[in-house]
């Protein structure tokens, strides 16, 4: 534990230390999973005596810890805040010799984050850098009335950033991402495994208002602790993260790493126009070589 606090030392600088103590048990603790629960911010808050958006700036350091730079080299981390006033953690993430389309970004990873916690709605947002073009694409999805900080400048609203925004309505769309909805799936065959009961619940979490792809993973590190991750679809297409990344970043959140992991299931629809399962393996096939996707067909 105390090579742990001197490891969290300095990304926690800018908090007292009875604030760090609190951010580091709940860190280290055994089921982290890159959530800050509503209650603890607000003790932080007021121990600090600062408002939860300067909380949240506060933490970008600790964020940024958990960014995955191979190409780049260039961390971005990032924290939303929920309408139940809950934090959630992001941070980039990249996989060499892949197409740069495949990368995290730090602001999908921490919406990423808040819809697997099956967040109500998310208010804010604080970043290292200005959001690029692609994530505020991806922020008009599930949150276009978000408020965004940048450490040294003023606040500013999507819209303001974002004008004349292409999403949701353009396509026909009114039932947006949040709060999460469950999609009635069920898996093609009778027997049910552990790894396929976790995935095909995060399929039917996924959001694909566009195609009806729904699709999840679910992620089984060597420690056998179980990450999963639910497709996010967006109206610009792109933008759209994959259920395998959204695991990754799970993972990622949760103290694994690339190595740990073990096993790994897709659940997807059979016929549906995308397919999750090509890229999927050509991820693993880079971060975990040695192990092989497991494919199970759903319906709906």
């Amino acid at each position: 534990m105390a090579a742990t606090d001197d490891l969290l030392s300095k990304p926690l600088s800018g908090f007292t230390e009875k604030s760090r103590d609190r951010l580091i048990r709940i860190i280290t603790a055994s089921d982290f999973s890159g959530q800050i629960p509503a209650a603890d911010v607000k003790a932080i808050c007021d121990a600090e005596a600062k408002t939860a958006d300067a909380v949240m700036l506060t933490l970008l350091p600790l964020a940024k810890t958990y960014s995955r730079p191979p190409i780049s080299s260039y961390q971005v981390g990032t924290v939303v805040r929920g309408l139940t006033g809950t934090l959630y953690l992001g941070a980039n993430m990249e996989f060499p010799g892949h197409s740069l389309g495949f990368s995290v970004h730090g602001e999908q990873a921490a919406l990423s984050n808040a819809y697997m916690h099956e967040e109500q709605g998310i208010s804010a947002i604080a970043v290292t850098a200005a959001p690029c073009g692609h994530c505020r694409q991806f922020m008009n999805e599930l949150a276009p009335d978000i408020q965004i900080s940048v450490q040294g400048k003023p606040a500013a609203s999507l819209s303001t950033l974002l004008p004349f925004a292409f999403g949701p309505q353009d396509l026909g769309v009114a039932d947006r991402a949040f709060p999460v909805k469950e999609v009635n799936l069920k898996l093609d065959h009778d027997g049910s495994d552990e790894l396929s009961s976790v995935a095909v619940e995060a399929a039917r979490k996924s959001y694909a208002p566009y195609t009806k792809a729904y699709s999840g993973v679910a992620i089984r590190a060597r420690s056998g602790r179980i990450f999963k991750g639910a497709y996010i679809e967006n109206a610009a297409y792109n933008p759209s993260l994959p259920p395998l990344q959204t695991g990754l970043s799970a993972l990622v959140f949760g103290g694994g790493t690339f190595s740990d992991i073990a096993e790994v299931t897709l659940v997807e629809i059979g016929g549906a126009p995308i397919k999750q399962k090509s890229v999927s393996e050509a991820i693993l096939g880079t971060i975990a070589p040695n192990v092989k996707l497991r494919v199970v067909r759903a319906k709906i």
